[in-house]
């Protein structure tokens, strides 16, 4: 398949369905919704709500059934990356290639455009037009759980907490599989969900949204050590000036592809049982290790 034109026709399909979604910049509080814009619509590559996309029709679902639980995964990964930029954080000043959110705006509106956004993700999502309204709550639920204390904040905090002491392998696994591995995990289920996936199903794309969402930042790790500005959008190099705990610095950058590729082909191992539909997904996971940023 042509992942380059898949990927941007999901992407487009994605931004306009966020335009429709969100407050536009006119209205008032005008300021708080330009900074949500600008870091919404920076760029990215919005792999999140494609794999929810991708996920519900793989069940068997319609990507328009799930757009509103991908446009909910989108504004909860950018959420969480204008905080992430933020002094009392990363302390970044680039994200994607131009000035993160708190560097235009202060860091009090983004702090707010943050917490705007995650409010926003919840509300989109409540508003799926799933006959089933069970099904919309256990989306709801299932984006929830991955993005709090047990799940994406909840690895930051530990990810926080280590920086600069020494991290064994099941410590550093916590963090990756918290911090990033789980709001992926949860793309993937929601649109399992939506899509109507039956259990055996469920528990297969369950297992290929763990097994990607981990080789997704064992991917970042490495392109920390060997990506560019140019190409990454942001300073690189920042997990060792930090002393961060990443794959490269436990097990150096070989044995961390390695293990990525690994990974990539358990992904694609879990979807044996799913057809042609299922093409996208597997196209996502080797994707993943190839990416420059």
């Amino acid at each position: 398949m042509d992942l380059d034109k898949y990927l941007a026709d999901r992407a487009a399909l994605v931004n306009n369905a966020l335009k429709e979604a969100l407050a536009g910049h006119e209205e008032r509080p005008k300021n708080l919704h330009t900074a949500m814009h600008y870091s919404l619509f920076a760029g990215g590559k919005r792999l999140r709500p494609i794999l929810t996309l991708a996920a519900c029709e793989a069940s068997g679902g319609n990507k328009e059934d799930a757009i509103n639980a991908a446009c909910a995964m989108e504004c909860i990964h950018t959420y969480s990356l204008i905080h992430d930029d933020l002094p009392a954080l990363d302390n970044d000043d680039l994200r994607r290639g131009r000035p993160a959110c708190h560097k235009v705006f202060g860091e009090a509106l983004a702090i707010l455009a943050g917490d705007a956004l995650l409010t926003a993700a919840f509300e989109i999502m409540a508003k799926t037009p799933h006959p089933d309204k069970g099904v919309v709550v256990k989306a709801v639920y299932e984006a929830a759980n991955a993005a709090g204390s047990l799940g994406m904040v909840g690895g930051q905090a530990v990810d926080i907490e280590s920086e600069g002491t020494e991290v064994d392998f099941p410590a550093l696994e916590y963090i990756h599989i918290h911090k990033t591995g789980k709001l992926i995990r949860a793309s993937v289920r929601c649109g399992a969900l939506i899509g109507g996936a039956g259990a055996e199903g469920f528990s297969a794309l369950t297992r290929y949204g763990e097994s990607v969402g981990l080789v997704f930042q064992i991917a970042d790790d490495i392109l920390d050590v060997e990506g560019s500005i140019k190409d990454m959008g942001k300073a690189v190099g920042g997990d060792a000036k930090k002393g961060k705990a990443t794959y490269p610095s436990l097990m150096g950058v070989v044995e961390s592809r390695r293990l990525a590729n690994e990974l990539v082909e358990r992904a694609v191992s879990a979807l044996s049982g799913f057809g042609d539909k299922a093409e996208p997904l597997r196209a996502i996971a080797r994707f993943i290790t190839e990416r420059k940023k």
